[in-house]
């Protein structure tokens, strides 16, 4: 495992943290490939049924390491970068079956925020920020920035923040609807602990059709959503969680899931 991306895993949850702290958990080539990496192990790890992205320090991801583009030894160039590191990051993190929760230690930059945005449940702290800091750069946002943020909080709204890279606070993210929640600080690592647990031990293999499900709806029309629903529901209802969710309720008890 790589210095630059730590793995915990207990209690059936992946803990995912960026560990860059000196140069605000930036990204470099190493870091991306090591995250695709750990993401792919926790994707493959049956004993894994909930992850959580998070970082050390004071923020959570500033993005791309500049240096890294401005080192003519080192720049792997636009395309690698984008190609190679964070469209692949942004495809993971999509596409496993299993429920992520961005947890947003400190301020997410750039293609960090963008990461945090496809993340399917994403809890901040009051202390932190978002920043879509391309334009301050004379650069257009990647990493599928113009994919979820339009979608997350509106066309207006979302351009405007792309054009002007405004800083926004994790409690307005909450209002406007592009994070789940916005807790107090001092409460922050209990509440991250308690999401990831209570995910842990629902019906996961459930939970990665709903992801499917909203993945899909971005393109579906209505018919072809209603086709989709359809055909997962029968999946879930064939589910050994599905059996043990209704025997529990009738049974007046709680429901013990094994994500299958």
């Amino acid at each position: 495992m790589s210095k630059s991306i730590q793995l915990k895993v207990e209690n059936k949850v992946a803990y995912i943290t960026f560990n860059r702290p000196e140069v605000f958990n930036s990204f470099n080539r190493e870091m991306a490939f090591s995250l695709q990496e750990t993401l792919d192990a926790c994707e493959a790890n049956k004993d894994v049924r909930a992850i959580v992205l998070t970082g050390n320090g004071k923020a959570f991801c500033a993005g791309q390491d500049l240096k890294e583009v401005t080192d003519p030894d080192l720049n792997p160039g636009f395309k690698k970068i984008l190609e190679e590191h964070y469209n692949p990051i942004i495809t993971r993190i999509r596409s496993i079956k299993k429920p992520i929760i961005g947890a947003i230690n400190g301020v997410a930059a750039g293609a960090g925020a963008n990461i945090a945005l496809a993340c399917d449940i994403v809890v901040a702290h009051e202390k932190v920020s978002f920043i879509q800091a391309f334009s301050l750069i004379g650069l257009v946002p990647d990493s599928a920035g113009t994919y979820f943020l339009p979608r997350l909080i509106g066309f207006q709204k979302a351009l405007a923040l792309a054009m002007l890279g405004d800083k926004i606070g994790a409690e307005e993210a909450e209002k406007m609807g592009m994070i789940y929640k916005c807790v107090p600080t001092e409460e922050f690592d209990e509440t991250i602990n308690k999401l990831a647990l209570k995910l842990a031990n629902m019906p996961t293999k459930a939970l990665g059709m709903i992801k499917e499900l909203f993945n899909k709806s971005m393109t579906n029309d209505l018919e072809s959503q209603l086709a989709l629903e359809s055909k997962l529901q029968i999946e879930a209802a064939q589910s050994e969680d599905y059996k043990e969710g209704v025997a529990a309720f009738i049974e007046k008890r709680k429901p013990n899931f094994k994500g299958n």
